[in-house]
């Protein structure tokens, strides 16, 4: 069985989502530090021709809680709505925007303030949208020792799912050895995403954006071969 493990990533690109359909079972952390420069309440959409980031904000809270301990801001209801409006200005005239609006509006009207919940709520909304089948698992359901760290903790779980293979999104190549998991019994690959490149309005292409972007420009069955062709495993 094939296993993948990754942060809660709020509208991720469609890497996540190909990693996401190349395995048996998909486990979401929930159980881990929450960091500030990483993806988890973050992502970038195209605005006006031009690359722009999109934020989930955030209650102020110790820098050390978990991810599923951080919760939206207590202004998040005054917020959203911007949010929902500077996408819809944004997308307004994409060519399948009013299939995939509904779908990113349910996204971020989604009554739970607490992080984790939130985010694992659209990762499961555009899962079903993009026809991807992968069981999410969240990881404190998982009968693993938490102060495990990097390497061994994902070997923890892999075990604990009797996974015989692992995959990594690309950028772990500098953080995981084969040797490591090949000593556990576990394969080791890592998933490199091609260069998926598709019309956006008139503008030159911006690569690697949300899946928001991918969503608008793209009909299901392309975006459908985005997720099942293009990438390579190392």
């Amino acid at each position: 069985m094939k296993v993948g493990i990754m942060q809660p990533y709020f509208f991720p690109y469609i890497g996540y989502y190909q990693l996401m359909n190349a395995v048996d079972t998909f486990v979401i952390y929930d159980n881990i530090e929450y960091t500030k420069k990483g993806w988890i309440n973050r992502n970038r959409i195209l605005v006006n021709g031009i690359d722009s980031y999109i934020t989930l904000p955030l209650k102020k809270d110790s820098d050390f809680l978990t991810i599923k301990e951080r919760y939206l801001s207590d202004d998040w209801v005054t917020e959203r709505r911007k949010l929902l409006n500077r996408i819809v200005e944004s997308y307004r005239k994409a060519p399948f925007f009013n299939d995939v609006f509904p779908i990113i509006e349910q996204c971020i009207l989604f009554a739970d303030k607490q992080l984790f919940n939130f985010i694992q709520n659209s990762l499961e909304l555009i899962r079903t949208y993009l026809g991807i089948t992968t069981p999410l698992i969240v990881s404190s359901t998982l009968e693993v020792d938490s102060s495990l760290k990097s390497t061994q903790k994902v070997i923890a779980i892999c075990k604990n799912l009797n996974a015989n293979t692992y995959i990594n999104p690309i950028g772990g190549l500098e953080l995981y050895s084969k040797d490591d998991f090949g000593n556990e019994g576990i394969g080791l690959n890592f998933l490199k995403t091609d260069q998926i490149v598709y019309s956006q309005f008139n503008s030159s292409f911006t690569s690697n954006l949300s899946i928001i972007d991918v969503m608008m420009f793209n009909e299901k069955l392309d975006i459908k071969y985005f997720i099942n062709n293009s990438y390579s495993l190392l």
